[in-house]
């Protein structure tokens, strides 16, 4: 699909949550790459070994932690261009009746609580010029226009949430300049997908990446897969 991108990301800051391996590594990779001051996300910010990224310690889980985060952000930054909703967990696979409630309970705070209070402290930054962005990495497995059957009911009904975090910030937001869409990175090779799945970590980030590239007047409110729209 033909949107209008940014070339280079320079003079732009990027926060990617969970970017300490697999996607989250290679996204935070891609935004370096195009020149992005990126700001890694990490629970543990000695986890974070390259230098050419900023490790700030961040655990989606805590609202405190959020919002210090976001705070050094713009003591040192004084800005951020692009959210990167990355850090997520799989539930235990069990259908619904069979899986213990602390993994339910787990999986929604980490996949969707998460994403909701990290956007919430973002958004004074991400709003005080046009075309902020707010890339959630969600998955085929929460779209609502196919049946959602076969286990991993937490992870599927915690990213059919994050879509609907996505339309929300558009309904919301698109009139102040927001621009927030949902990716499905495809199946790719994790921790938590191990290693039968198809694709890379850095074929999974490509359109995260290309999402952060979204200029002002890109669309919004979409969930895409393979820089092309999908269904939600």
């Amino acid at each position: 699909m033909d949107v209008p991108l940014y070339d280079s990301l320079d003079g732009q800051v990027a926060l990617v949550t969970g970017a300490t391996r697999g996607i989250g590594k290679a996204i935070a990779d891609g935004l370096v790459a195009r020149d992005a001051t990126v700001y890694a996300g990490a629970r543990d910010p000695d986890d974070i070994t390259a230098s050419d990224r900023r490790a700030v310690e961040l655990d989606v889980t805590d609202d405190g932690g959020i919002a210090a985060a976001i705070e050094t952000i713009d003591a040192e930054a004084g800005r951020l261009d692009v959210l990167v909703n990355n850090a997520g967990v799989m539930d235990s696979r069990e259908p619904l009746d069979s899986m213990p409630t602390e993994v339910v309970d787990r999986t929604l705070d980490t996949n969707l609580r998460g994403p909701m209070l990290v956007t919430k402290h973002a958004l004074p930054l991400l709003l005080d010029r046009p075309g902020g962005r707010v890339v959630n990495v969600s998955s085929g497995l929460g779209a609502i226009t196919e049946p959602q059957s076969g286990g991993t009911p937490a992870y599927r009904v915690s990213k059919t949430g994050v879509n609907g975090l996505t339309r929300y910030l558009d309904g919301e937001y698109e009139s102040e300049g927001l621009l927030a869409n949902s990716v499905c990175p495809g199946y790719v090779r994790t921790d938590m997908t191990g290693p039968s799945a198809s694709r890379s970590p850095e074929k999974g980030a490509e359109t995260p990446v290309w999402l952060s590239r979204f200029r002002p007047d890109a669309p919004g409110g979409r969930f895409w897969r393979d820089k092309s729209p999908a269904s939600w």
